[in-house]
């Protein structure tokens, strides 16, 4: 599950003890085998020159749409290039996309939620409007429309997809909010007079950060969809550079006599994705100071 719906509601980690929460989470399956498949591709990526057994953009004519051998595991494309160094170059544009993406939802989502939330009033109708608003047109057709808008190229893919993903945010952190806001403590921090921005910053945003990082978490896979998505229309990241949505456009006009050049990238792509929802759906977990 993707919406804030799916995370939970509950004390921070400042709160339950970063000790207790990595207990919590190294008993959990899911977070494990998501973070390991994360940190496989985290090593790809930023290891790509030694790991790739190519240049993933030099071509080889002798070996156009070659079948996987020993010579290239994963085969060659229509330009005689080695799918696997594109497939493991082509991680750090899923991987950039995934975090910078959400690094901008959360850049922006998170100070506009806390302040709907903790003033409420007329900010708090004018902000939660422009929200209902974003969230009116699906997330990946706004993501398309704005990364047309400002032209191909990954670094506007990700503007696009991280403002497409910024509602969400905007939403549950108001959402935790208007908790946190009700407490006690809250009441009595401002009957000491202790300023608003210090009560939101020191008292507010750490007590609403849980559910914040599970949902940042799961956004991540739904970026790198986007992410290959958009690459695929051609809005993404231009060739040659590798992408693994390019990398699916260019193959399904061989499908049928070059099936590997689509098998691997989607099977990255898949992997990438459940990763990061194990991982997601792990920390939703340990970070519910119920599961203590």
């Amino acid at each position: 599950m993707t919406t804030e719906a799916a995370v939970v509601s509950g004390s921070s980690p400042s709160q339950t003890g970063a000790l207790s929460v990595w207990r919590r989470l190294r008993r959990e399956p899911s977070a494990i085998i998501g973070a390991t498949l994360i940190a496989i591709f985290i090593i790809l990526a930023i290891f790509a020159p030694w790991i790739a057994p190519s240049d993933p953009n030099a071509s080889d004519w002798m070996a156009i749409r070659e079948a996987p051998s020993l010579a290239h595991l994963f085969g060659t494309d229509d330009l005689g290039r080695d799918v696997l160094s594109r497939v493991i170059y082509g991680a750090r544009a899923s991987l950039a996309a995934g975090v910078v993406s959400v690094l901008v939802a959360l850049v922006i989502g998170i100070p506009l939620g806390l302040v709907a939330g903790f003033f409420g009033g007329a900010v708090d109708m004018i902000i939660s409007r422009l929200a209902d608003a974003l969230l009116a047109c699906p997330f990946l057709v706004l993501a398309i429309a704005l990364a047309a808008f400002l032209g191909p190229s990954l670094e506007n893919a990700m503007i696009a997809i991280g403002i497409s993903a910024t509602p969400i945010f905007i939403r549950l952190t108001r959402a935790q909010t208007l908790v946190v806001r009700s407490e006690e403590y809250i009441a009595a921090a401002l009957s000491l007079g202790i300023g608003n921005f210090n009560l939101i910053t020191q008292h507010v945003l750490p007590n609403v950060l849980a559910p914040i990082i599970v949902q940042a978490t799961l956004t991540m896979a739904v970026a790198v969809l986007a992410e290959a998505s958009l690459a695929f229309l051609g809005l993404g990241q231009l060739p040659p550079a590798p992408s693994w949505g390019s990398m699916l456009d260019v193959a399904r006009q061989f499908l049928s006599e070059a099936p590997w050049m689509a098998l691997f990238p989607g099977l990255a792509i898949i992997a990438v994705v459940v990763g990061f929802n194990l991982l997601g759906d792990g920390l939703n977990d340990a970070l519910n100071p119920r599961s203590e």
